[in-house]
């Protein structure tokens, strides 16, 4: 309860989160069908980054910041545009009431609601008691999005399976609780009994490298196809207390996207990286 992403908001973790999530979006757009987006721990929706909570780390100026301020291989910028487009559209926004440098990022929920047609649907789940407020006026305006205030893995359980079956489950946690990992595998075991079709991405930050080999092992024991891990490295994990990378198990991604993370990853470690010590990985489970 103690977790604000207001503090992280716009990092280097969001940069290719939330470029994730988007691209997923897009594949599944381009079926008539309808399909929901599940985001089980939403957040606020929109951040204010000349807030006191931005300004003290000014950590989005090291991911967002840099990545709009670079220059981009065209296929890279195609792939990137429809995340691009939406936070440039919404710094434009607000633009003549807080000025020329980016002062607003949009999170996945809002970034999501943004994307959907109306046929589509979202459920934006969030506890904490000040960011659902937040998270109620960013999707005011959208008539498909429905805000729950829920413990994000009993909204998982609770909004599975969608009746369009067809959709993306996007699970971010704090990684605040003891066990989250342990939550995380169950919450996928749970969500793929559910919802067996469904794209499912799971965030997870990665501090010390060695922690993330079990959790990667466990997953793989769970015995699903069409799994697979992406790790993104900012420097040498040579400091476990700091947060050297984050990573994304993704299940039953769309066909093309490894070969989109292949294309948008070396951009993604020179824009964001720190000196010759990024890296990534991309890892079938």
């Amino acid at each position: 309860m103690n977790y604000r992403h207001v503090y992280h908001a716009g990092n280097f973790a969001d940069v290719l989160k939330h470029v994730v999530l988007t691209l997923v979006i897009c594949h599944l757009k381009r079926k008539q069908a309808p399909f929901r987006v599940i985001d089980t721990h939403a957040g606020a929706g929109l951040y204010d980054l000349s807030s006191v909570e931005a300004q003290k780390t000014g950590e989005w100026r090291d991911g967002i910041g840099r990545l709009l301020s670079a220059e981009l291989p065209d296929d890279v910028a195609v792939l990137m545009a429809p995340y691009l487009d939406l936070v440039r559209g919404m710094h434009n926004a607000h633009k003549p009431l807080l000025g020329p440098e980016l002062q607003v990022y949009p999170g996945s929920p809002l970034l999501a609601a943004a994307l959907l047609r109306p046929v589509d649907r979202l459920i934006a789940n969030e506890l904490h008691p000040i960011d659902l407020v937040a998270l109620e006026q960013s999707l005011a305006k959208f008539r498909n999005a429905k805000v729950m205030g829920l413990d994000g893995y009993l909204a998982l359980k609770s909004t599975l399976p969608p009746k369009e079956r067809r959709g993306v489950v996007l699970i971010d946690p704090p990684f605040e609780e003891p066990g989250e990992i342990e939550r995380l595998i169950a919450g996928l075991r749970l969500g793929v009994k559910r919802f067996a079709t469904g794209t499912f991405l799971l965030w997870f930050p990665i501090k010390d490298p060695r922690s993330i080999v079990g959790f990667k092992r466990d997953l793989s024991e769970v015995g699903l196809e069409k799994l697979m891990a992406v790790e993104f490295y900012r420097r040498v994990p040579d400091d476990a207390k700091r947060l050297n990378g984050h990573g994304l198990i993704m299940l039953n991604a769309p066909f093309t996207l490894g070969d989109d993370l292949k294309r948008l990853l070396p951009s993604l470690v020179q824009i964001l990286g720190e000196q010759d010590g990024a890296s990534f990985e991309i890892t079938p489970l």
